[in-house]
């Protein structure tokens, strides 16, 4: 099974496409090393103050990668406090 994470996210203090891809960098790999998914930018990369990511997982588990996933969400709320997590959308194929 493949579990698909994506992220809309608000990023308020970015004033340049350079500044919004330095705070994106170290949070894409952070959430690989961590949670080990596959994670890039996939949409409005010429938004300065919006991204949208994509976090990928597979498991033969369909509750692990759901778990996984959900953490995800709940981690990046928690501990990136310039980012607000506009919207989330989690699909399980």
């Amino acid at each position: 099974m493949l579990g698909l994470l994506t992220l809309h996210l608000h990023l308020p203090a970015c004033a340049s496409l350079k500044e919004k891809r330095g705070r994106l960098k170290p949070l894409l790999a952070r959430l690989h090393r961590q949670f080990n998914v596959s994670v890039a930018e996939m949409d409005l990369q010429d938004k300065w103050q919006e991204a949208v990511i994509a976090c990928a997982l597979v498991n033969s588990d369909r509750t692990y990668i759901q778990r996984s996933l959900q953490a995800v969400v709940e981690w990046v709320e928690r501990n990136w406090l310039d980012m607000d997590v506009m919207d989330d959308r989690l699909e399980i194929i």
